[in-house]
């Protein structure tokens, strides 16, 4: 049964990237987070949280997964981007879905999993620098800050909301409209009409 969302750590990683997107996946109840990192050791996020990850990369059960997310950081070392490369590529293979944000989007790009779907990032050349065998371009986005497509989020380091609502939809967390109010909610500040006192408040507005 796919009912595990599991989430990357490793020392440095930007651990506000993720948060919004997990405490939604986290809400319902009916989906269990499980963090993995490159060994069963403590690391350090780029805010200075300590997370104890609750196993190794090799210890992901690709039958549970129902999600891989990759979020970014600037501690990552090539051996590692390789690894989680492979990673990404297992899971998707496996059926399940990845999300990258950030630096998380050049091991989906090493995996070469965007290679022929929509996908946005940091800026494109930044892909093509740091990923030789990156075959993309004419897919890339520059016009959102995250997008999902063939199976692949990603996103922009300034789109966490927009990342968030993405993994949402991934996971149909909630319907079509449930999702735009919850959008406007977290980017604009915008309540939806259910939300105490806003109903009262548009019919004085009337």
């Amino acid at each position: 049964m796919r009912d595990t969302v599991y989430v990357l750590v490793f020392d440095g990683f930007a651990d506000w990237q993720v948060a919004l997107a997990l405490s939604e996946v986290r809400r319902p109840g009916e989906w269990e987070v499980r963090t993995v990192g490159f060994s069963r050791e403590p690391v350090t996020s780029m805010s200075g949280l300590q997370v104890l990850p609750d196993g190794s990369v090799d210890q992901l059960d690709l039958d549970a997964a129902a999600l891989l997310i990759l979020p970014g950081g600037h501690l990552w070392l090539p051996a590692q981007v390789d690894q989680v490369a492979a990673l990404a590529r297992r899971v998707h293979d496996a059926g399940a879905p990845v999300a990258a944000i950030d630096e998380g989007v050049l091991a989906v790009a090493r995996a070469g999993l965007i290679n022929r779907c929509r996908h946005t990032g940091n800026w494109a050349s930044q892909i093509a620098r740091e990923v030789p065998s990156y075959a993309g371009h004419e897919q890339y986005d520059a016009n959102v800050l995250a997008v999902s497509d063939g199976g692949v989020t990603t996103a922009s380091h300034l789109g966490s909301v927009e990342f968030a609502r993405e993994v949402i939809h991934t996971l149909e967390l909630y319907n079509a409209s449930d999702r735009e109010h919850w959008y406007r909610l977290f980017k604009h500040a915008i309540p939806p009409p259910w939300f105490p006192g806003v109903a009262t408040e548009i019919v004085r507005a009337a």
